[in-house]
C-alpha cells in the first residue's frame, strides 16, 4: 500500500522532497498547542505564571506549481480555540469556567478561526497571506503556527524569514528525526530596545530555540518546539525572570479535502479564492499595549508625590517611587509632563527634574528644556541637576548632546553652570562613542570644541573645564593633551592630566607618556607638589609598568618629602597585600636589597593608602581604597577615597571622592614642603560618580576667604551631589516563535546624597575632612505577555539601603550597623472585564555591617589628635 503522504514528506513520489508537500483533495488534521510561561531565573513551577491556548487545526493544498512539487499554496485553519491558566494558584482561576469567546470577543476569535494562506517552497514559508484589518495579536499568532511548518530535511544552516525575523538556522537531520536550533542572537527585527551601557549595571540575557521534529516512514507525526529567554541583572542574579515559550503540533488524521484551484501563480490563485487576502509579511507586527484603567502621568504624581521631598531620599521607597514615576512619564505628553513640573512644591522639584531628565524620551527633554532658563542664575540648582541627570543617562542620544551643545552656545547665568555642560557633554561623547556614534555630526563638533578648547583660552577656569570635559570622554585624541598639561606649572591641571591617564585602558599609554609620568614623579626637569608626584606614582603603577621603572620608584623611596616617603611605602605595601595588577613585577623588583632595605621601608608619618573588599558575592565584588597624603607639617594635603564594582570581567568606578587642600601652613606658622612655599590657600573637593566626573566644589580659596570661613564654619558639610539616578536601564520586546510578544523592562534606581566638608581649628591645631555618603538602591525586573484579552506577567526585585561616613582624623562613624535586604516576586493577571489576580511574597534580611580596616598609620594619626601633649 502507498505510504500516506503526509504534510511534510510524500512516500510515493519518486523525487527527493525539499521540504513539507501536501497531496491535492486531502484534508490533514492536527491539534495545536502553544503557551507561554514566566517564571523567576531560578524557580519552579510554584512560582511561575502563564496560560496556554488550544485548537484544532486543518490544512490542505490549495495550489502547486506543476514544474515544482515543492512549490505550494497551503490554506490553514483554527477551530474549536481554549484558553487555559498554567499557573498553580490555590486562590481563584481568572480563566476557569471562560470561552474562548467570552475571553476574546466574538470579532477577535472570527478572525483567529479565519483561513489564511503559506507559499511554501522548499520547505521556507515565502509569502504569508492574511486579512489586513485583523488585530495584530491574531495575525502573530497566525504567524507562530506558519513559522513552526518551517522545515528542511536535510543537514545545515540557513537563514529564514518567520515571525522571529530573519534568523540564522542550523538543521540536523538523523534516523528520523530533524532538529531545527534557531540562533536568537542573530535574529533581526523591526523592534529595538535598549540598555544601559555599563556591564556591571546592565543585563545579561541568555536564549534558546529548539523544535523537535518526529517522522515515520517520511511522514512528519509532531512538532515540538520550545524557547527560552532569561534575563538577570548582573549586580544580583537572583533577581532574573525566565520566559519560556512552547508549541506542540500533533498529526491526528485526515479525510477529503477541496480539489487544487487552477492557476498560473500564487498571486492570481490567491485572487481568485478571496480577493481580500493580502500578503502582510511573516515577520510580526508590532502590538501597542493599551493599558486599560491606568493612571494618567498628572494622577500619579499626585498620589506619589510625598515620596520624593529630601527627607524620604534615604529610603529604598524613594528610588522605587522614582523608577515608577519614569515609566510613567515615558509614555507622556510634553504637556502633561510640564503640567507636573510646574505643579511640584520647590522641594521635590529638583527630584522631578532628576526623573523627567532620566526618561530619556522627545517629550520629556523637550518639557524639561522649555521649563529651565539657563540665563536665570538663580535656578542653578535645578539647572545642574539636569546636567547631572544627562551625564548619568543609561542610553542618550545626539538630540540630548546637540541641546547641551545649544546651551553652552547660548547665554548662561552661572558660571558654574557654564562649567557643568562642558563637564558633561564630554561624558556624553563616551556614551555615544561606545554606542558606535562616534561619527555623528554632533559628536563631531563637541569632540572638535573640547579637544581645542584649551588652548583656545587663557583663563584657569576654563582650561580646567575642557580638561574635565575630556577627562569623561575618554577620547584617545586627548591623550597628547594630557601628557602636555601633566607638565604644567598649574599644579590643578597636572592632577587632573594624571588622573584622566589613569582611566584608560594600558594598551593606549605608551612608552612616551610613561616617560612624561616618570618625569614628573622624579622631577627631572623641576620641583612638582607632593600630590602632583603621588598622582604620577599612580599612574606608573596602574599602567603596567617595567622592572626599570618600578625598581627607580623603589629606589627614590628615602630622598622624598617626610611624608611622601611614608606615603610611597604604603602605596607599595598595599598593591602587595591586595594583589593589585603591579604586585607581581613589585615582588621582582624588592628582590633587589638595594631598592628593598630597612632603611627604605621603615620610613615614618602618618600618610597612608589601603585597599580592601567591601562585599564579595557571585555576582558582584566592590573594593574600596583610602589614600591619605599628609604635608610635613600634619595638615592633611589630599585625601582620595574610591570604590569600585566589578562583575563578569568588567569594572566600574562607582564613587571617588578627592578632598585636596594646599597652602594653610601660614595657619600655623608651619614651613612649606618642597616645591609648596608660594601656593594659595585652597580647599576644594572632586567627586566622580559612575564613570562621571562632576564639577569640582571649592571650600575655600584665598586667604581672606579662608578666614572668613574659619570664623563663621558650621561644621555642616558642603553637599557635592544629591538626588536619583538611573542605574539600570534595559528594555526588549522578545517576540517569540508562537507569535506572542513578551516585554522586559529591568530598572536600578538610586536615591544617593553625597556631601564632603572640612574644618579648620586653630584651638585644637586640627584639620578634620569629612566624606558622608548615603543611599538606597532599588532594581526591578519586569516582563509582560499582553495579549488583548489576558495579560500575564511577572516581576522581581530588590533593595537596599546604606551610609557610609569618612571622618579622617576621627573614625568611621556609626558602624557597625545593619543594612536591611529585601527581595519581592509578583505575579499578576488580568483580564479587560477588569478582574484580576495578584500574587506577591517576598523575604527581608539584615545583612550585618563592616567595618574596613586602614593603614595602622591612620589610627596613630588619631591617637595624636587626642594626647593633650601634641
Amino acid at each position: 500500500p502507498l505510504l500516506l503522504c503526509g504534510l511534510f514528506l510524500c512516500g510515493c513520489d519518486t523525487n527527493v522532497a525539499a521540504g513539507p508537500r501536501l497531496d491535492n483533495h486531502q484534508l490533514y488534521k492536527f491539534s495545536y498547542r502553544t503557551e507561554v510561561l514566566l517564571d523567576r531565573a531560578g524557580g519552579s513551577k510554584t512560582s511561575s505564571a502563564g496560560y496556554r491556548i488550544t485548537s484544532d487545526v486543518s490544512a490542505h493544498l490549495v495550489w502547486r506549481d506543476p514544474g515544482n512539487k515543492d512549490d505550494q499554496l497551503i490554506q490553514l485553519a483554527m477551530s474549536d480555540v481554549g484558553v487555559e491558566s498554567l499557573a498553580p494558584r490555590s486562590k481563584r482561576d481568572l480563566l476557569k469556567g471562560s470561552t474562548a469567546e467570552s475571553l476574546m470577543g466574538k470579532g477577535p476569535l472570527g478572525a483567529l478561526t479565519r483561513p489564511y494562506m503559506i507559499h511554501l517552497r522548499n520547505g521556507k514559508v515565502k509569502a504569508f497571506y492574511s486579512y489586513r484589518e485583523e488585530p495584530a495579536t491574531i495575525k502573530n499568532l497566525k504567524r507562530g503556527l506558519a513559522s513552526l511548518l518551517q522545515v528542511q530535511l536535510n543537514t545545515g544552516k540557513v537563514i529564514e524569514n518567520d515571525v522571529s525575523g530573519r534568523c540564522t538556522v542550523q538543521y540536523r537531520a538523523t534516523n528520523g528525526q530533524v532538529t531545527r536550533t534557531k540562533l536568537l542572537e542573530t535574529c533581526q527585527t523591526s523592534e529595538t530596545g535598549f540598555t544601559t551601557h555599563s556591564q556591571v549595571l546592565g543585563v545579561s540575557k541568555k536564549a534558546s530555540s529548539v523544535t523537535s521534529f518526529t517522522l515515520s516512514d517520511g511522514f512528519i507525526e509532531s512538532a515540538e518546539a520550545e524557547e527560552v529567554h532569561i534575563l538577570t541583572a548582573n549586580s544580583r542574579r537572583s533577581a532574573g525572570v525566565k520566559v519560556v515559550s512552547r508549541q506542540s503540533l500533533k498529526f491526528v488524521g485526515r479525510a477529503a479535502g477541496p480539489l487544487e484551484v487552477p492557476g498560473k501563480d500564487v498571486a492570481s490563485v490567491v485572487a481568485s479564492v478571496d480577493a481580500k487576502l493580502a500578503a502582510v509579511g511573516v515577520m510580526a507586527e508590532q502590538v501597542k499595549s493599551q493599558c486599560k484603567g491606568c493612571p494618567t502621568l498628572v494622577e500619579h504624581w499626585q498620589a506619589n508625590k510625598d515620596q520624593f521631598e529630601p527627607e524620604r531620599l534615604s529610603k529604598a521607597m524613594a528610588p522605587r517611587s522614582f523608577l515608577a514615576f519614569i515609566q510613567s512619564i515615558r509614555k507622556a505628553t510634553e504637556k502633561e509632563i510640564l503640567s507636573v513640573l510646574k505643579s511640584a512644591s520647590k522641594t521635590a522639584l529638583p527630584q522631578v527634574v532628576d526623573a523627567v531628565t532620566s526618561a530619556q524620551t522627545p517629550a520629556s527633554l523637550d518639557a524639561i528644556l522649555s521649563f529651565l532658563n539657563f540665563t536665570d542664575a538663580k535656578g542653578l540648582v535645578l539647572q545642574e541637576r539636569f546636567l547631572y541627570a544627562c551625564g548619568f543617562a543609561s542610553h542618550p542620544n545626539e538630540k540630548m548632546l546637540q541641546s547641551l551643545l545649544d546651551i553652552s552656545r547660548g547665554k548662561i547665568g552661572s558660571s558654574e553652570i557654564k562649567e557643568s555642560v562642558v563637564i558633561i557633554m564630554g561624558a556624553l561623547v563616551n556614551k555615544l562613542c561606545l554606542k558606535g556614534g562616534c561619527d555623528s555630526p554632533t559628536v563631531v563638533q563637541v569632540k572638535k570644541m573640547i579637544l581645542e578648547g584649551p588652548e583656545s583660552t587663557e583663563v584657569e577656569a576654563e582650561i580646567q573645564m575642557f580638561l574635565l570635559s575630556l577627562k569623561n570622554s575618554l577620547l584617545p585624541e586627548a591623550i597628547p593633551i594630557f601628557t602636555k598639561y601633566a607638565e604644567s606649572e598649574v599644579g590643578a591641571f597636572c592632577t587632573i592630566a594624571l588622573s584622566a591617564l589613569q582611566r584608560y585602558d594600558t594598551k593606549l599609554i605608551t612608552e612616551e607618556v610613561k616617560s612624561m609620568v616618570n618625569r614628573i614623579y622624579h622631577q627631572n626637569r623641576r620641583i612638582y607638589e607632593k600630590n602632583v608626584r603621588s598622582a604620577a606614582a599612580d599612574v606608573i603603577l596602574s599602567s603596567n609598568p617595567s622592572y626599570e621603572h618600578v625598581k627607580n620608584l623603589l629606589l627614590s623611596i628615602g630622598n622624598l618629602p617626610h611624608e611622601m616617603n611614608k606615603y610611597m611605602v604604603s602605596k607599595i605595601q598595599d598593591i602587595l597585600r591586595f594583589e593589585l595588577p603591579a604586585s607581581k613585577v613589585v615582588r621582582h623588583a624588592m628582590k633587589d636589597m638595594v631598592s628593598h632595605n630597612y632603611d627604605r621601608f621603615a620610613k615614618v608619618g602618618s600618610s597612608s593608602a589601603y585597599s580592601g573588599f567591601m562585599a564579595k558575592t557571585a555576582d558582584v565584588s566592590s573594593t574600596y581604597s583610602l589614600d591619605i597624603l599628609y604635608s610635613g607639617s600634619g595638615i592633611m594635603r589630599r585625601s582620595n577615597m574610591n570604590i569600585y564594582g566589578a562583575s563578569s570581567g568588567a569594572t566600574l568606578h562607582g564613587l571617588q571622592v578627592a578632598i585636596e587642600a594646599q597652602g594653610l601652613e601660614t595657619l600655623i606658622a608651619a614651613t612649606p614642603d618642597e616645591g609648596e612655599q608660594d601656593l594659595e590657600s585652597y580647599a576644594g573637593m572632586s567627586a566622580l560618580l559612575f564613570d562621571v566626573q562632576l564639577r569640582p566644589v571649592t571650600f575655600f580659596k584665598g586667604y581672606s576667604d579662608l578666614m572668613s570661613k574659619i570664623f563663621s564654619m558650621s561644621g555642616e558639610p558642603v553637599n557635592v551631589v544629591k538626588g536619583l539616578i538611573l542605574l539600570t536601564d534595559h528594555s526588549e520586546v522578545i517576540q517569540l516563535q508562537s507569535g506572542v510578544k513578551a516585554s522586559a523592562e529591568f530598572q536600578g534606581g538610586l536615591a544617593i546624597d553625597i556631601s564632603g566638608g572640612m574644618e579648620i581649628s586653630l584651638w585644637y591645631r586640627e584639620s578634620k575632612t569629612s566624606v558622608n555618603n548615603r543611599g538606597a538602591l532599588v532594581v526591578t525586573g519586569n516582563v509582560t505577555v499582553d495579549m488583548d484579552f489576558v495579560r500575564t506577567g511577572m516581576e522581581v526585585s530588590f533593595e537596599t539601603e546604606a551610609s557610609l561616613d569618612f571622618i579622617t582624623t576621627v573614625q568611621f562613624s556609626n558602624y557597625p550597623f545593619l543594612q536591611p535586604h529585601r527581595e519581592y516576586l509578583t505575579k499578576y493577571e488580568s483580564l479587560p472585564s477588569g478582574k484580576s489576580s495578584v500574587s506577591s511574597k517576598g523575604r527581608k534580611q539584615l545583612v550585618p555591617g563592616s567595618e574596613f580596616p586602614l593603614h595602622q598609620e591612620n589610627s596613630n594619626m588619631c591617637k595624636k589628635v587626642f594626647d593633650s601633649d601634641w
